[in-house]
């Protein structure tokens, strides 16, 4: 039985846990710098490289092959001087290593706006159906036209 003194706490979210926020928050602050930095290389590098991971003054990339690799330790002085100049921190270590490259998620492609012609179908479709739902359906649909 539990006393009344001790009463149960609610269960929190896994954001909330310190220790998995402040992970959170690194990976973020990583993939910003990630995106800042590899701005400076030159477009084919850019896309077979990315930054792994900046502790205690260390800069550490991860490159798809031993060329890139090779490569991208030519624009290290560079990178350097941009972590530094973004981050504020003393980087001063340079560290490339030869590894599968993360997946990286496709990119949202822009989509054709719907046309007035479609959204007048999609209005003439939901007046002709019975169920109100799929009219609701049909109606928001018609709504995202230009």
């Amino acid at each position: 039985m539990q006393s009344a003194s001790r009463k149960r706490q609610p269960a929190k979210t896994v954001g909330e846990v310190p220790a998995v926020a402040a992970l959170a928050a690194h990976a973020k602050a990583l993939d910003a710098l990630d995106r800042s930095l590899r701005q400076c290389l030159p477009d084919p590098l850019r896309r077979q490289c990315c930054l792994a991971d900046l502790r205690a003054g260390r800069l550490v990339f991860l490159a798809s092959s031993p060329a890139w690799a090779a490569k991208l330790r030519f624009h290290q002085t560079a990178l350097l001087a941009a972590a530094r100049l973004t981050t504020g921190a003393p980087v001063g270590k340079f560290a490339v290593k030869v590894a599968p490259l993360p997946p990286v998620p496709p990119e949202q492609t822009r989509r054709r706006p719907l046309s007035h012609t479609a959204a007048e179908h999609l209005k003439a479709a939901a007046h002709s159906v019975a169920d109100p739902e799929l009219r609701a359906a049909y109606l928001r649909l018609a709504s995202l036209a230009e």
